[in-house]
């Protein structure tokens, strides 16, 4: 896997040199995907829609990657977080390598289980997201495994906001994220990895690897 990181003060953008198999909670073309980008974008807090106070969020990211120029299928989310708060890091062992990408804020901080600020089902929530995270790989993961991957960056995200004391102001009781996280996977055609939970390297790796570049975003200075 081969790809190009640019970074504004606006938004994050990752360009592949090929497509690559991407599976996400985006906003944009979320679910499993072709992708030949990634988009992360700025917005404020309160966030209505760039051209009308009722212009869905993925419009607004599809009008972003039209804007650029870019081609092909472009997979987007949104953050209230600022861009200087981007941090990255990479681990590798055995031929494979895992790059972790990480913009954060915890002004919306949550604790799985809070009261939902929308009660009712299929309520159309603007808020947008705060911890949002991209894990790029060169192995290459099966439908599963890249879900599971999914559940450790949570499960690590939970970890670093425990250890950083992040409380959520709805319960009081200790964060496990935002309300609104975002997270990708996109992997390559290297080595064949079927599992990545916590008895295994990759999962280890990408665990660790997700903890420090939160650590890094979150707590510079620790």
């Amino acid at each position: 896997m081969n790809f190009s990181v640019e970074l504004t003060e606006q938004f994050l953008h990752v360009k592949f040199d090929s497509s690559v198999r991407m599976l996400s909670s985006a906003i944009l073309n979320g679910g499993f995907q072709k992708a030949d980008h990634f988009l992360n974008t700025k917005v404020d807090a309160n966030f209505r829609g760039e051209k009308t106070d009722f212009e869905a969020p993925n419009v607004t990211l599809r009008r972003i990657a039209h804007s650029e120029s870019w081609k092909g299928n472009c997979v987007g989310m949104m953050t209230a977080a600022l861009m200087s708060s981007f941090r990255r890091v990479r681990m590798e062992a055995q031929s494979v390598w895992i790059e972790v990408l990480v913009t954060s804020g915890v002004s919306n901080a949550r604790r799985a289980g809070d009261l939902a600020d929308y009660q009712f089902m299929n309520e159309d929530c603007r808020k947008v997201g705060t911890i949002n995270i991209l894990v790029l790989t060169n192995a290459q993961l099966s439908d599963a495994s890249m879900v599971e991957c999914i559940m450790m960056v949570a499960e690590a995200k939970a970890a670093c906001l425990q250890d950083l004391q992040v409380k959520s102001p709805v319960s009081g009781l200790l964060a496990t994220g935002t309300g609104t996280d975002s997270t990708a996977v996109a992997c390559g055609t290297a080595s064949r990895v079927e599992y990545c939970g916590k008895h295994v390297l990759f999962g280890e790796l990408l665990a660790k690897a997700t903890c420090q570049a939160i650590y890094k975003s979150l707590a510079p200075d620790r």
